[in-house]
């Protein structure tokens, strides 16, 4: 993380020293997540995103692009259809990125030239990521819990081994997609981005691999870990198909069998970001090149010269 800040902000420098075309600016709109707990759902539990961005144009078809961007996650099996798995988590989201823009149409800032033009993304982005349950009210961190018996270091009666490390809350994730970008005023631009991120864990929602066994957790962990890590709300029945009941009348919960699958599906999570954004340019006043930003000092220095 700290050799992957090291170069943003080394190129940030850079461009800000060389560049008549570098750009600053703030983006805000929606994060999303896609994974287990919400397989099909675009857009399904968005929430409020924004950030920091800088680009720098280094040609009008191509420009490196850096963000910092904060959103946060949700999903819950209740409002997505699976109720009787019944889990649910939220997580805050903080990413930064590496991209490279290519614009379909040269792009300019100049009058009579093309100022407007749709343009695909790429690049690379660390994210970190704290996925929490709610439970009879109140919100769990889930990672350090190991829900799925991280850490357990123990074989259950059907030979199942909990032995996986917790994963981990810092991930990489490659970005992509595509945005449309008009340039205005000379100095301004507007745009609007929809972007994906495909990642390489399983865990933005805690939920990625099996059911653990629940008498080792209550054992060795507890009794609420156990309660988090399997929340079904299916109930016993017996031979005839009729509820199973205890002697309070309460009905008896169907808790799954250990090593059947929590997970929805192999595939790794994803999750994605829709923002309009906001830039002004930067320009080199040693250039003699004009700027919102150019100080009144700076003029008369240009102009001594």
């Amino acid at each position: 993380m700290k050799r992957f800040l090291v170069f943003v902000l080394t190129f940030l420098v850079i461009g800000l020293a060389k560049s008549q075309s570098a750009e600053i600016g703030i983006c805000a709109g929606t994060s999303f997540y896609m994974g287990d707990l919400n397989p099909k759902g675009v857009f399904k539990g968005a929430r409020f995103a924004g950030g920091l961005l800088f680009r720098y144009n280094i040609n009008p078809r191509f420009a490196f692009k850096a963000t910092a961007l904060f959103g946060s996650l949700y999903a819950d099996d209740a409002k997505t259809g699976t109720i009787e798995r019944n889990l649910n988590f939220r997580s805050n989201l903080s990413e930064l990125s590496a991209q490279m823009e290519i614009n379909f149409l040269k792009l300019y800032n100049e009058p009579g030239k093309n100022f407007i033009s749709p343009y695909l993304f790429a690049g690379i982005a660390l994210f970190s990521f704290n996925p929490q349950a709610e439970l009879n009210g109140k919100w769990y961190d889930l990672q350090a819990l190991g829900t799925e018996g991280q850490g357990l270091n123990k074989t259950d009666a059907e030979g199942n081994t909990y032995d996986q490390k917790r994963y981990s809350l810092t991930n990489v994730a490659i970005p992509f997609g595509i945005g449309l970008r008009v340039n205005f005023l000379k100095y301004y631009s507007i745009g609007i981005e929809w972007g994906f991120r495909y990642t390489f864990t399983d865990y933005l929602d805690d939920v990625g691999g099996y059911y653990p066994d629940r008498q080792l957790l209550i054992e060795y962990r507890s009794q609420l870990i156990a309660d988090l890590a399997d929340r079904t709300t299916a109930q016993k029945k017996d031979s005839n198909g009729k509820p199973i009941t205890d002697a309070e009348g309460n009905p008896v919960i169907d808790f799954h069998k250990a090593g059947t699958a929590r997970k929805t599906s192999d595939a790794n999570d994803w999750y994605s970001f829709l923002t309009l954004n906001f830039t002004f340019k930067i320009t080199d006043v040693s250039k003699g090149c004009a700027s919102p930003l150019r100080s009144k000092t700076a003029l008369k220095h240009l102009k001594r010269k």
